[in-house]
């Protein structure tokens, strides 16, 4: 049986079966959906405002043609309510967590115990990237860590793209952890009512796995661009030079910083035993964030002003754009021509899906490529196809697949601006596409692998229906 948040979810998502506009119809808002994509890809305008265009264009054209009533973008929207549920409260979090100077304290120890030499360095990087996005969510890791490589790599005069391209690629594994890691786990987690700990049964294995990949292929691409030997005494030197890094610099209150310690475990836990309590992920996520407020926080005003309201905003006009889409019936036109292509034969399905979705996340974004795909899932899966491969090729793929080129994942385009920023380096599209590219193709390769594998052995566990 499903928890009371699991079934009204589902509810929410039951629909009569829609009535299939004419083709020119289904053509024309397909066009004006991919239209948006390239705006959002190519970024000639901000994404949100690409979204947001692309959102009231359709519903204008929805209203003239008859497709559906106003009120339908209310029903559209009631949707995904839990999803900016989870996004708002998790913002606030991390923000007064942040303030607290926990992740600055937590990442100064990390690189004194390294002590400055550079294959430790890297693979110490790589691996608390990981820790940091499946606890954090990829982009508050993404802003913590890429200050801390600059200041590493100035400290200790490393070159810093090779530091900070590996933390941006080890990013996208960490995002495949947990429900919480990132914005599509989220979406297709709460789409598919996929309980926390089943992250941590299906796709943490395969993010370590790939983990394991991505520091393995950049340990041998950056093999010239770091000091990898070094003798004792400059290792020393390095070790003396860290010693001096005050882990405490950033903390203003010693007390904070334990409360917020503590707020963030129980968040974590929170999230582990949703189902199990009853409750929806956006409930604990809100409840963390009160209680960062409450406890931890300073200036309430200011903290909720750092809710990312732009993605909120990118989400609410890209929900209401793939909406609009659906109720033409283009999206289940192509989920029955998948079906047909691959005779419902998940040896075609799973490859199908993992490559259309990780290419297209690595040229768009995979935030709308998951948007377009969980309804083509939801028309694919049935009797005669089960769900839970499908969902968990679209989370490991999707969010592998930013690892293609420099706009595929906000991780990638926070380093390389950083980079560019701060560094005065520039890092060309030949350059990431031979280590990113390289790095995702055997990635997705193996998620595809892992996913039929699992599937066949009976690991994946089967989602409880309402």
């Amino acid at each position: 049986m499903l928890s009371a948040p699991f079934r009204l979810l589902a509810a929410s998502v039951e629909e009569s079966t829609i009535e299939p506009a004419a083709p020119w119809i289904m053509i024309l808002f397909a066009v004006i959906m991919m239209a948006t994509y390239v705006g959002v890809a190519v970024e000639r305008f901000h994404k949100t405002v690409a979204a947001l265009c692309g959102a009231v264009v359709l519903v204008v054209l929805s209203l003239m043609l008859g497709l559906f009533e106003y009120p339908k973008v209310y029903e559209i929207l009631e949707e995904d309510l839990n999803i900016f549920g989870v996004i708002i409260g998790t913002g606030i979090l991390v923000d007064v967590i942040g303030k607290s100077g926990l992740f600055h304290f937590l990442s100064m120890w990390i690189v004194r115990l390294t002590g400055g030499r550079a294959s430790t360095l890297f693979l110490t990087l790589c691996v608390v990237t990981f820790l940091f996005v499946a606890v954090l969510t990829i982009v508050p890791a993404m802003l913590i860590l890429t200050s801390l490589v600059l200041v590493i790599s100035r400290s200790l005069n490393y070159k810093p793209v090779p530091l900070l391209l590996s933390v941006a690629i080890c990013a996208n594994s960490g995002a495949i952890a947990t429900f919480a890691s990132g914005l599509p786990n989220i979406m297709i987690g709460t789409a598919a009512s996929i309980p926390y700990v089943h992250f941590l049964k299906v796709s943490l294995p395969y993010a370590l796995i790939s983990l394991g990949i991505a520091i393995l292929a950049l340990r041998f691409f950056f093999r010239a661009d770091l000091p990898w030997k070094q003798t004792s005494e400059e290792q020393e030197a390095l070790r003396q030079q860290i010693e001096t890094f005050d882990p405490w610099a950033m903390v203003e209150d010693r007390k904070v910083l334990l409360r917020s310690a503590m707020i963030l475990a129980a968040t974590v836990l929170g999230f582990v035993f949703a189902q199990q309590l009853g409750v929806g992920m956006d409930f604990v996520a809100m409840v963390g964030a009160t209680a960062a407020l409450i406890f931890a926080g300073k200036g309430v005003e200011d903290a909720i002003h750092k809710v990312n309201w732009t993605v909120i905003l990118f989400f609410m006009g890209l929900f209401i754009i793939i909406g609009c889409v659906k109720q033409t019936g283009a999206l289940a036109w192509v989920a029955e021509q998948v079906i047909e292509f691959s005779g419902n034969r998940m040896t075609l399905l799973i490859p199908l899906l993992g490559g259309f979705s990780a290419v297209a996340s690595s040229i768009v974004d995979n935030i709308p490529v998951a948007a377009t795909l969980i309804p083509i899932v939801r028309d694919i899966s049935g009797d005669a196809v089960p769900a839970e491969p499908l969902w968990w090729t679209l989370i490991i793929c999707c969010n592998l697949g930013g690892n293609g080129t420099p706009i595929g994942s906000i991780s990638c385009v926070i380093a390389i601006y950083a980079l560019k920023r701060e560094a005065n380096e520039h890092v060309s599209w030949g350059q990431f596409l031979k280590l990113g590219g390289a790095i995702m193709v055997i990635q997705v390769i193996g998620a595809i692998l892992y996913v039929m594998l699992s599937y066949d052995l009976g690991w994946i566990p089967d989602l409880a229906s309402g």
